[in-house]
Formats: C-alpha cells, sequence, structure tokens
C-alpha cells in the first residue's frame, strides 16, 4: 500500500511499537513478551473479547488435551489449584489474569481488512474495516500475525450439506456446537475423527444421541495417559534421548496394549508412527478420553466416507444410504491470513500455512513475524512468542527508540 492510497483510504495515525493481529492465546503470548522486554504493542481483536475462539467457539465438554505444565504460556504458570487439564473456562480466565498480569488492553472490534508493507515509509500499513474504525490505518515497523491456524471452518468437501443444500434435518460446524443435550434420542453423523469429533461423538452419546462417526482415513489413536502418567509427557521425555522413529514404536506398542487392535474397530493406523507423522504433517494423534470404549461397545457406530447428503441423511462412498436427524462437520478449521495479509509470501503459503516449519517459521522479510503457526499448540506459540520479542527487542535497541521516519516524527499523515 502506498502513502496516496493510505490517504484515500483514511486517516494513517503510527502506532508506537508494534501490531499484532489477534488477541487469542498466540498474541496474548507476544504482547506480553514485548511487554516484559519495554516494547509497548497494539492489539486488534475483531470479536469483543479476548480468546473469543476458546469463549465462544468451543464445545461445554472440552479440556485442554495436554496436561497443564505443555500449556501455560511464558511468564505465568497455571494456577496451583487447577486440574491437570483444566476445562475451556478455566482456561479462559487464566487468558484473562494473563492479559491483566501482562498489562495487555486489545483493541475490540478492531478487524483488519489489510495488512500491506509501504515501503517508501519502511512501515506497515494496517487497514481496519470500517465498522471496527472507519476506515483507520495504523502504521507499525513491526506486524505480527497471530490470528492463528484455525480462524475458519473448513467445509465438508462433498454436496448436499451446502448450498444448494439437500439435508432437511439440522447441520452445524462443531464451532457452534456446545452440548449433546438437544440431540437427545436423535441419529447424529459426526464427520471428522479427530479429536472434536471423538469428543464431540462421546458427548453425544452420553446424552442420549446414537451417534456415528466418519472415518474416511487413516487416524492415531493413543491413550491419553499411560499408567497415570500423560502419554504426551512421556514422548517429550523418551525424545530427548531416543529418536522419534523409536519413540513412535513404543507409543504404538503401549498404546496396542491399552485399547486394542483399533484397526479392527474401523480405525486403522497410518504407516508413518505418531510423532513422525506430526511432524511431516501437522496432523495430531488423537488421545483418547473414552470414546473408544463406546466405540467398542456399539454406541458409537464407524462408518466410512460421505459421497452426498440426501434429504433424509447420507449417501455413503459404498452406495449404502442412511438416515440421520442431524449432521456435525468436525471438519476442522484453516488461517484466514490470505484474506488480509499482503506481501507475506515469503513467510505464508497461499492457504495461509508457514512455508517455513518449526522452530524457523516466526520471521519474515520487513518486520512481518508469526505467532501460533507451528502445529504445535500453545507450546509452538510460545516458541514462537519468546523468539519474536527477543528479536523485536534487540532491533528496538538498536535503534534507540524506534524508526526515525517521517510518519513517526508527525504521528500522523
Amino acid at each position: 500500500m502506498d502513502s496516496k492510497a493510505q490517504q484515500d483510504e483514511g486517516r494513517a495515525a503510527w502506532a508506537p511499537g508494534v501490531v499484532i493481529v489477534g488477541a487469542g492465546p498466540s498474541g496474548l503470548a507476544a504482547a506480553a513478551c514485548l511487554a516484559a522486554r519495554g516494547v509497548p504493542a497494539t492489539v486488534l481483536e475483531m470479536s469483543d473479547s479476548l480468546a473469543s475462539t476458546w469463549r465462544d467457539r468451543t464445545y461445554d465438554r472440552l479440556t485442554l488435551h495436554l496436561p497443564k505444565r505443555f500449556c501455560e504460556l511464558p511468564l505465568l504458570p497455571f494456577p496451583e489449584a487447577y486440574p491437570t487439564y483444566p476445562s475451556k473456562d478455566q482456561f479462559v480466565a487464566y487468558m484473562e489474569a494473563y492479559a491483566a498480569a501482562a498489562g495487555v488492553a486489545p483493541r475490540f472490534g478492531a478487524r483488519v481488512e489489510e495488512a500491506a508493507f509501504d515501503a517508501a515509509a519502511g512501515a506497515w500499513a494496517v487497514r481496519l474495516a470500517g465498522g471496527g474504525g472507519g476506515g483507520e490505518v495504523l502504521m507499525a515497523r513491526w506486524l505480527v500475525v497471530a490470528t492463528g491456524e484455525n480462524a475458519v471452518p473448513r467445509a465438508p468437501d462433498f454436496p448436499g450439506v451446502a448450498s444448494p443444500r439437500q439435508f432437511a434435518g439440522r447441520v452445524m460446524h462443531t464451532w457452534e456446537y456446545k452440548s449433546g443435550e438437544a440431540f437427545a434420542g436423535q441419529k447424529v453423523l459426526v464427520v471428522g475423527c479427530g479429536n472434536s469429533g471423538m469428543e464431540v461423538s462421546l458427548d453425544l452419546c452420553r446424552h442420549g444421541a446414537k451417534p456415528s462417526l466418519v472415518v474416511r482415513n487413516t487416524v492415531h489413536v493413543l491413550p491419553r495417559e499411560m499408567l497415570g502418567v500423560s502419554t504426551f509427557g512421556i514422548a517429550m521425555a523418551l525424545l530427548k534421548w531416543l529418536p522419534v522413529r523409536l519413540v513412535d514404536r513404543f507409543l504404538l506398542a503401549a498404546a496396542h496394549l491399552a485399547l486394542g487392535d483399533t484397526g479392527q474397530l474401523g480405525l486403522r493406523r497410518p504407516k508413518t508412527g505418531p510423532i513422525e507423522l506430526k511432524n511431516l504433517t501437522g496432523r495430531t494423534p488423537v488421545l483418547d478420553v473414552g470414546t473408544l470404549q463406546h466405540i467398542k461397545s456399539g454406541k458409537i457406530k464407524v462408518v466410512g466416507a460421505v459421497k452426498e447428503a440426501t434429504r433424509r441423511g447420507v449417501r455413503f462412498a459404498d452406495g449404502k444410504e442412511e438416515q440421520f436427524d442431524a449432521i456435525i462437520l468436525a471438519t476442522g478449521y484453516r488461517s484466514n491470513v490470505p484474506s488480509w495479509l499482503k506481501d507475506g509470501g515469503d513467510v505464508f503459503t497461499r492457504e495461509g500455512t508457514p512455508r517455513t516449519p518449526f522452530p524457523n517459521g516466526w520471521k519474515g522479510k520487513n518486520g512481518l513475524y508469526t505467532v501460533g503457526f507451528t502445529q504445535r499448540g500453545l507450546l509452538g506459540a510460545s516458541s514462537d512468542a519468546l523468539n519474536v520479542a527477543q528479536d523485536i527487542h534487540r532491533q528496538w535497541t538498536d535503534t534507540g527508540r524506534h524508526t526515525n521516519n517521517v510518519l513517526e516524527n508527525n504521528n500522523s499523515v
């Protein structure tokens, strides 16, 4: 974006320090780490609250899948009174306390319409949507993208549930799902067998619904704990001493002892081990919290790929048809970065995923940074936030305070 375009779009004001887009865990961690080093940041959040995905777009029974010690953000641990696997409400409360302790006050209702590098100014021009600032443009030497990997729900790739819609029953994505109470006694098709699909199926079952779980591809299912110890914790400890493939062999042997042959239940395992697969593709293994037992008992039915939705149900890829009262799409999420970030091609692909794998994908050109695109959850976001804060602080210190361009000296253009 050039200076003329900025003036046309609205008044451009200099934001001291850094502009961070997103007030979820990634954005808050970045802001807190910068604040600890004395670097100011403006945090822009399009919703009306911090950690809005956790607060408003998750189901009621959600807890952290990993122990809290692997999920705490830099500079502030979880309260000791919290359980090993905090609930979503506890996590949101932790986020609020985290922001307050760091003095981070996001600007809510500020939806970024476009962010582009202005070479003439040597800064990023961040244009807000009319509803979030009247076309206001913020200028910043550094821009941190922290909107995350799970910003926009993915649509299913079979016809009949979107426009034109054929299925007459209720259709929702898991971001809308809260509880299985409303589905008691109903036949519900859950499309997707990741952690969300598995847990939603379990929740439906516990509320008296009759869920069927669509499993199209191979999937690794591991017990969340082994002999009372976190499976993830065991894996992290072993990786300090052993190669990935050897750790994977141990995990799969232990999973077979604890869970049996999941392939006989319709949950075939990939040929690549769970940790190696995660490193290569970002596909996370499912940590079982009780779903598998209900599959074994027949309370949750495993079905194959869906070809299309019909008026009363679906037609599967094998040609069989079955009626359902509702369809829940556990089809995951995608990045929204391509819709608003310009000049970020050295960091992001067209799909909004990192070009450089963890742990080196957090820095781009011209003062562009990313936090939370590691495919490694909160641990990865924390690593990014620490690296970004350290790198920006070095530049901040080297320049004496901030860059001396005409925008900053005049405070506006």
